[in-house]
């Protein structure tokens, strides 16, 4: 299934001359990490004080545009660096959970669009990371398939939050586009699951 994470690999050869750089200054996948889930968190607080101001919600598809290369950093930085551990695995799940949910709640907050909505959109991918973690534990690796994974998300968000920023969709398109990110959500789902079960299959 197509995905923006098929991209990757380009994305991380633009990142590596930084990266270089990074580490020999001595930073840290893990500090890399909790930086850009602090900043996420900082950023949804920030949304969702002054929610009835819409142009804030620009701050999203720029935010998410930099912790995507954020999190291509710290990954780098941890497996090209000598700098993988158990806590950073921790680190680099949950992270991601924390600063996705917080980033996408404060859309509940605009008005006509539905906080339920919303929130079953929050929970689904949370549920559709936690499949991709599962593979591991069935004997398949760490699945990432799509069409809505992480980095999809993030586009997906980041557009909806320049729209709505800029007035050129209303919460009712908010809504619309929200249902079917849920929609995509759970076919991702039902592929994370799918497919791990299946290179399971072929690797007993």
């Amino acid at each position: 299934m197509i995905s923006i994470y098929s991209l990757k690999p380009r994305f991380q050869n633009l990142l590596r001359p930084m990266v270089r750089r990074l580490a020999a200054r001595g930073v840290t996948a893990n500090q890399v990490t909790l930086a850009a889930a602090a900043v996420s968190l900082l950023i949804a607080v920030v949304i969702a004080w002054q929610a009835p101001r819409l142009w804030l919600f620009a701050l999203i598809p720029v935010w998410m545009l930099l912790r995507m290369a954020l999190n291509a950093i710290d990954g780098m930085l941890a497996r090209e660096f000598g700098q993988q551990s158990k806590l950073g695995a921790y680190l680099n799940e949950l992270c991601d959970v924390v600063a996705d949910s917080a980033l996408y709640l404060p859309f509940a907050l605009i008005p006509g669009v539905s906080a339920p909505l919303v929130l079953v959109v929050v929970l689904m991918a949370a549920f559709v990371e936690y499949a991709g973690v599962l593979g591991l534990m069935v004997g398949a690796s760490r699945r990432y398939d799509g069409p809505m994974g992480k980095s999809d998300r993030a586009a997906a968000f980041g557009v909806l939050g320049a729209g709505g920023a800029m007035g050129l969709i209303n919460s009712a398109w908010v809504t619309v586009i929200l249902a079917l990110i849920l929609v995509l959500l759970m076919y991702t789902l039902y592929n994370r699951v799918r497919r791990g079960l299946a290179e399971a299959a072929t690797n007993t």
